[in-house]
Order: structure tokens, then sequence, then C-alpha cells
């Protein structure tokens, strides 16, 4: 009995081998092997043997374990988040008050406007010579004062006359013509409106005389009118060489020209003019700040191409020189009180 249920176990599991066998999976046609790896992938899966018992355990252990090992990396994942957004956060606060700082030393280190007083005479100041105006176009104030000498002639002659030069206009890079005829426009020194503040604007023929940017490149000679007012303020016109003469030769004045700069520019001021080294735009580039100083006059001069007339001056110049420059040339701009 015992070895007829011996065999009949046999006999079972031999058919269980048998239809084993029988199941397994078929090979891939290798008419898909240019299938995509996705459908590859797919096929094998589904062509795979059912997990035994202990191959379920295998799994479920596996999965505990990476199901463990992901909820530690995640406890890890999210300590470094929160170290990073504290990182974030320390940063963050790192900026803004380094923000602060910056924002404390722009406002420790304002600037202040230029206290034009300090390049006139302390003679000229005490005595009251000079007199405030307020340009309404943009409320700036300027001093000026009424020079007495004498004219081309010898004669007694007088001259009121800004003791600054102007500073009105829109900006525009030294590198570029001022070409918008609808407004004034100026150049600062080095396209720094501080240095407009300082010295004054820097304009160019046609600009100082508000005549149309096309007189830069032709005479336009028949436009300039007696008493021309050019960028001035009302009530006041452009300088004249013949107004300079007045300056240069104030009464007091043994200095010549040295006595028409200020005292911070090679001179010595006795005129109370107050000429400073304003520098100036030469074939749009700046040059000679605190050296040299140029102007120019209602006047057209004579050269290879479109000029006018120009007075000039450096920290060493001995006479009072006119000459013809560009008209493109930026240059500074007095205005003169008509009376």
């Amino acid at each position: 009995m015992k070895k007829i249920f011996a065999l009949l176990v046999v006999a079972v599991l031999f058919v269980a081998c048998g239809d084993e066998s029988s199941s397994s999976a078929p090979a891939t046609d290798p008419g898909e092997e240019s299938s995509s790896s996705v459908e590859k992938t797919t096929e094998s899966s589904s062509s795979a043997k059912p997990a035994s018992s202990e191959d379920k355990q295998s799994s479920s252990s596996a999965k505990e374990e990476n199901s463990s090992s992901s909820v530690v990396k995640s406890s890890s994942s999210k300590k470094d988040e929160s170290s990073s957004s504290e990182e974030v956060k320390q940063s963050s606060s790192s900026v803004v008050a380094s923000s602060s700082s910056v924002v404390g030393e722009s406002s420790s280190s304002e600037y202040k406007p230029y206290n034009h007083q300090k390049v006139f005479s302390s003679d000229s100041l005490l005595s009251g010579a000079y007199k405030e105006f307020t340009d309404e176009r943009n409320g700036r104030k300027y001093y000026y004062l009424t020079i007495n000498g004498e004219d081309k002639d010898g004669n007694p002659a007088s001259v009121t006359v800004m003791a600054e030069n102007l500073n009105i206009g829109i900006d525009v890079a030294g590198g570029e013509d001022q070409v918008d005829d609808s407004k004034i426009e100026r150049y600062c020194y080095n396209d720094d409106t501080t240095n407009c503040d300082k010295y004054g604007g820097l304009y160019q023929w046609a600009e100082a005389m508000q005549l149309p940017s096309e007189c830069n490149a032709k005479s336009c000679a028949d436009q300039i009118k007696p008493n021309h007012r050019g960028i001035c303020p009302e009530g006041w016109r452009l300088l004249t060489y013949d107004d300079f003469y007045i300056v240069v030769h104030a009464d007091g004045n043994d200095a010549g020209v040295k006595g028409v700069r200020a005292m911070g520019f090679g001179g010595h001021n006795y005129s109370g003019y107050s000429l400073i080294g304003a520098g100036y735009n030469w074939g749009y580039k700046f040059r000679n700040l605190n050296e040299t100083t140029y102007w120019f006059y209602p006047e057209e001069g004579s050269l290879d191409k479109p000029a006018a007339l120009s007075g000039s001056q450096s920290n060493s110049s001995t006479g009072n020189a006119l000459q013809s420059i560009y008209k493109t040339h930026g240059t500074s701009v007095r205005c003169v009180m008509v009376e």
C-alpha cells in the first residue's frame, strides 16, 4: 500500500514538471527588435514566470527594506531640505543685511550740492558785489555781478554778467550730437550730472544759440540777432567778445586774464568773474577738466568746415585768445543781462 502511494506521488510530480516546462515564455520575435525599449520592457514583464511563495516573501522583504530605506532617505531628504531652507533663510537674511548696509552707505554719502561761493573772492563777497538770480525754467539760482571797466576803444563801460556757467537742459551722452530742436540739451562732463552742478553744462554751438541743429553743419550767420538770447534765461543774452574784453579790463584788475580766473584755476579773480576749468567736449570726448575751458561767442568763424568764434582759458593762459573751433564741440555758456 505504501509502495502504491509512493508511485502515485511520483506520477503526479512527473505530470506537474511536464506542465511547467510547457508553460515557459516564448522567444522574442526577431521582427520586433526594432520596437521601442518601452515596448520590450512591457513584453518582457508580461512573459515573466509567476513568483513562487519564496519569491513573494523575498519580494515582500525587499519591499519592506526598500520602503524602510525610502523612509530613511525621505527623512534625510527632509532634513537636507530643512537645512537647505535654513541656509537660504540665512543667506536671504545676509542679503537683506547687506542691502541695508548699502542703503546706509548711500544715505551717508549722499551728494551735496556744490557751494558756488567757493570760487568767489572773499573781498567781493564781503562788499556785496554778488547778487542772486533764479532761472524760472528750472528753479536754479545763479550769482551775478556788475563789472565796471573799459571797452576796446578805451572808454568806460560796464557789463552785468553771471559769475557761473549756465546749467540747463536734458542730458545727452557725450558721444552724441544735440539734435532735438524741441528742447534744450546739455552734456555733463564724463556724463556725470554732478559735474553739471559744479561746472555747468556743455553745449554745441547751435544748441547754445537755440538755432536748428543743422546750423552746426552749415552757415546760419543770417539768423544771429543783436543781443542774441540763445539758451539764456529771459532778460539775458549770450556773452560776446566785447563783453569779455570789459571783464578782462575791469577796474582794479592789474593781472589781465589771471584776474578773471578763479583762485582755484590759476587766477586771482580780481574782476569777480570767477572763471573755472570746466573742461569741454572735443570731438565727442571730454577733455581737460580743471585745466582748460572754452565758450562759444554768437558769431561764426572760418575753418575747413562750419565753425564759430570761441574764447578759451587754461590754468596758465596769459592772453585773451579768440579763435575758430568746430561748432560740434561742447563748451560752456555765460549769460549777460540785457540792459
